[in-house]
């Protein structure tokens, strides 16, 4: 029991936030691309593989980082009582633990056609190398957006089995919406990420965030109204974008103490929300 609850620590399991932030962009490829007038059947099975995919990916990825990531985890508050960080589980088991996850996520792959396999297997180099890139650039969540949101272009090119420029705008949007949540979630451990040498957006952008993430979000945002008009969307589409709009722009950014760790975690969590009300835009979009 131990070793489970050592598991589900080492996974964050209990921390939905960071799979659900991996499975939205998938659920919104799929959403977009597929024909709700036809059987919805593969559409739910489509959307269980992703969320199971999700979780998976996202469990290796958190034990991948943690191994890479030990030594600083061990400087840093949030992080020092993590479970390899802590030594109450060896580097070995751990990845007996991320083979395993990363096993059973191919399992979940082989369900789709061979071109959304492929195009998954390309990014699992990117997927695994994020740990590092905050020892080498400021611009480490750039490359988390890379990787958290791949999962758009999988999920159009899974129904359709072709790429074409809607999810590839989506895609870069995306990419956005991660380069200024992931700079909010920094927040939390600027001081000693500073201090033991770390980079991040966070400390690249710390003299001006505020601009910095209306930058990012309102480029998000573009893309959204820009898959509407490409998608041929009705306006009820363009006017329920005021409550994704509202929720980045005003909640997010306007009300965000930066001094306050708490405060950045609460609205980083957040757009788990964001990611359902984009979703509900889209369903609604579709099938009206």
């Amino acid at each position: 029991m131990s070793q489970l609850n050592l598991f589900i620590e080492l996974t964050r399991l209990k921390k939905p936030i960071g799979f659900m932030l991996l499975f939205w962009p998938c659920l919104w490829g799929l959403t977009i691309i597929y024909d709700f007038n036809g059987d919805l059947k593969k559409y739910f099975f489509y959307s269980f593989l992703f969320l199971s995919g999700a979780i998976l990916m996202r469990s290796a990825g958190c034990i991948v980082n943690d191994i890479v990531d030990k030594n600083f985890d061990k400087k840093v508050e949030r992080t020092k009582n993590r479970p390899i960080a802590s030594g109450q589980i060896s580097i070995t088991l751990a990845s007996i633990y991320a083979l395993t996850l990363c096993a059973i996520a191919f399992l979940v792959l082989i369900n789709f056609n061979n071109f959304t396999i492929i195009m998954a297997m390309i990014s699992m180099p990117l997927a695994f190398t994020y740990p590092l890139m905050k020892r080498i650039t400021y611009w480490p969540q750039l490359f988390l957006g890379i990787t958290f949101n791949y999962g758009l272009v999988l999920a159009w090119i899974s129904i359709s089995n072709e790429i074409s420029l809607i999810p590839i705008v989506f895609y870069i949007g995306a990419i956005f919406w991660t380069l200024g949540y992931d700079t909010i979630y920094g927040f939390q451990d600027i001081k000693d990420d500073e201090i033991i040498g770390v980079k991040s957006t966070s400390i690249k952008f710390k003299k001006y965030p505020k601009k910095f993430l209306y930058v990012s979000y309102c480029i998000f945002i573009l893309s959204l109204i820009l898959i509407g008009i490409l998608m041929k969307f009705k306006f009820y589409y363009f006017v329920l974008m005021i409550f994704p709009t509202m929720h980045l722009l005003i909640f997010q950014i306007r009300k965000l103490n930066f001094d306050s760790p708490s405060d950045c975690l609460e609205k980083f969590k957040s757009n788990n929300f964001l990611g359902l009300i984009i979703f509900l835009n889209l369903i609604i979009a579709k099938t009206i």
